[in-house]
């Protein structure tokens, strides 16, 4: 008899004390086996607290260390807990959690490694993000397709499901700034088998966007530059990231 995989939802957040208790019940909801890990990144309201009251295991940081920190902080409980499946999730209520199924079923089936949650996979998505966003999605997408060896269409969705392999890549190889876009490339360039299923998104459910039209553009150039930088670097293969 095959032993059922263990499966953690890793939720970063910081100051979310209004949404996550949602993200947590919603998790729960969509199925009571998967365990919530929320990684409260020095929050200075209650989000912790609201986390565990409702059920999830969280992990209080003492310092802010962004959501990249945050994020590798949650995989590396997960490899020391031995997980067989992440699912990573943000605290804020946009990524929907009656959608984990759909990402988890083509790591069931053994299709994939890591499986991003993509609001443009097969074009019926109904987001639309404004114009500097949107150019800024399809240029990164265009940019790790090409530098990752194939085709991405959404490398800031943070919405992804991973194996073990993955799990254990992730724990020792995270970026910490804006690092959903580069993430993606280091899973391609280090053989990771990606695959890519349509979610919708929804509006954040509390506080606002930090990213406005400047920044935005300033955002368009740093992480273009990360990513032909990151092109250059070797990253460890499957058979280095094994246990």
């Amino acid at each position: 008899m095959t032993r059922a995989r263990r499966v953690v939802a890793i939720v970063p957040a910081w100051n979310e004390a209004g949404a996550v208790e949602h993200v947590v019940d919603g998790i729960r909801a969509s199925d009571p086996e998967i365990a919530v890990l929320v990684v409260d990144d020095a929050s200075t309201d209650d989000t912790a607290a609201v986390a565990e009251a409702h059920g999830a295991t969280v992990l209080r940081l003492p310092f802010n260390v962004g959501i990249g920190g945050a994020v590798q902080t949650g995989f590396r409980h997960a490899v020391a807990e031995r997980y067989d499946v992440a699912i990573r999730l943000d605290g804020d209520g946009q990524h929907d959690p009656s959608e984990i199924r759909k990402l988890l079923e083509p790591i069931e089936r053994g299709e994939a490694n890591l499986v991003i949650g993509s609001r443009f996979a097969d074009g019926t998505g109904s987001y639309r993000p404004p114009l500097t966003r949107r150019m800024g999605i399809r240029l990164f997408a265009r940019l790790v397709s090409i530098l990752g060896g194939q085709p991405v269409t959404d490398t800031t969705s943070g919405f992804v499901a991973l194996d073990r392999l993955g799990i254990e890549l992730f724990a020792e190889e995270y970026p910490h700034d804006y690092p959903e876009v580069e993430a993606t490339l280091v899973a391609l360039r280090s053989g990771l088998r990606l695959t890519q299923v349509q979610v919708e998104m929804r509006e954040r459910e509390t506080g606002s966007s930090s990213i406005t039209f400047v920044r935005s553009l300033y955002y368009m150039v740093k992480v273009s530059l990360a990513l032909l930088v990151a092109s250059l670097r070797r990253y460890p293969r499957l058979e280095e990231v094994r246990r």
